[in-house]
C-alpha cells in the first residue's frame, strides 16, 4: 500500500476525520479479504477468538459490526453476555465464558469478556480487591491454557480520549437513535475516568503476555480504528484464497407450472407506503 508522509493514501487526506468515500472503499476491500479468511478458517478447522475491550463509548460495537457485516454468522459468532445471573455468580469466574468458546471452523468475537473483572467490576465495586488480584494473577495462566489448546486468541483494547468520550455520551443523551446505548454504567464511568485509567494500567501490566498480547487501538476516529483493526486482524492469520467451483444458475423448470401469484390474492399483504 502506497504511503505519503507516513500516512496511507487510502485514509483520505491523512488529517482529521476520515472521509466517508475513502472509508467505504477501503472497508469493502478489507471485508472481501475477511470473506477469504472465513473460507480458510472453515476449511482448516481453525478456532479463533477475538476480545474487544475499552471504555464505554470507545467504539467496540461499531467495530464489531464492520468486522462481521459481510461474513457468515455461522463462522463469525458474536458473544455479548449480560450481567451474570445469581447462579452464574456462584460458578468459577471463567465458566460462563468458556461455554461460548469456538469449535472448529469458528471465529468467536467477545463484545467485552472476562476482562470485565479487571475493569467495570473492579471500579464499580462488583468484586472485591482480593477477587480482582486473583483474576490478574490467574488470567495469564488461563489464557496460556487457551492458546496451548490451539485457539488463536486476539485481544484489542480501544483507547478513546476524554474529549471524544464526552462528545459521544452527549450525542447519546440527545439523539433518540442512540439513547439505547446509554447503560447504567456509562454516566458513572465519566466521573470515574481516572479510576478506569488505573484499572486499565493494572490490567495491561498483568495480562499483556507473549502468548496473549494486547493490541492497543486509538479510536477517536471510528473509521480509521475499524480499518486498522480489520487490517491488523487479517495480518495475524496466514490465510490463502481457496478455489471456488464455478456456479451456474439453473433455469426455472416449467414442469407443473401454474399461476402462482393468484392464490396469494386471498391473503393480506402489508400496506405499500413506499
Amino acid at each position: 500500500m502506497s504511503k505519503k508522509n507516513g500516512k496511507d493514501k487510502s485514509n483520505g487526506n491523512g488529517n482529521g476525520k476520515m472521509k466517508e468515500k475513502a472509508y467505504s472503499k477501503e472497508l469493502r476491500r478489507l471485508q472481501a479479504e475477511l470473506c477469504k479468511l472465513q473460507d480458510w478458517v472453515k476449511h482448516n478447522g481453525m478456532r479463533v477468538m477475538i476480545l474487544f475491550e475499552g471504555r464505554d463509548g470507545a467504539g467496540k460495537g461499531g467495530t464489531i459490526r464492520a468486522l462481521t457485516e459481510r461474513v457468515s454468522p455461522r463462522v463469525f459468532r458474536v458473544v455479548a453476555l449480560p450481567a451474570p445471573s445469581d447462579r452464574e455468580k456462584t460458578q468459577m469466574y471463567m465458566q460462563r465464558y468458556m461455554a461460548h468458546f469456538p469449535a472448529a471452523g469458528e471465529v468467536v468475537i467477545f463484545d467485552r469478556s472476562w476482562y470485565n473483572r479487571a475493569g467495570v467490576e473492579y471500579v464499580m465495586g462488583f468484586c472485591n480487591p482480593k477477587q480482582h488480584k486473583r483474576f490478574l494473577d490467574n488470567c495469564p495462566a488461563a489464557e496460556k491454557y487457551i492458546t496451548d489448546s490451539g485457539i488463536k486468541l486476539v485481544k484489542y483494547w480501544l483507547e478513546v480520549s476524554d474529549k471524544e468520550q464526552k462528545k459521544r455520551f452527549e450525542a447519546r443523551i440527545t439523539d433518540p437513535l442512540r439513547q439505547w446505548k446509554l447503560s447504567p454504567m456509562d454516566l458513572p464511568s465519566r466521573s470515574r475516568w481516572y479510576d478506569y485509567s488505573r484499572a486499565r494500567d493494572m490490567m495491561l501490566k498483568a495480562t499483556d503476555t507473549k502468548h496473549a498480547p494486547w493490541h492497543l487501538v486509538r479510536s477517536d476516529d471510528k473509521k480509521r480504528a475499524r480499518l486498522n483493526i480489520i487490517r491488523h486482524f487479517l495480518s495475524l492469520i496466514d490465510y490463502k484464497q481457496l478455489p471456488r467451483e464455478k456456479i451456474k444458475l439453473p433455469k426455472r423448470s416449467m414442469k407443473n407450472s401454474y399461476d402462482d401469484q393468484t392464490p396469494l390474492m386471498k391473503h393480506k399483504f402489508i400496506a405499500e407506503k413506499y
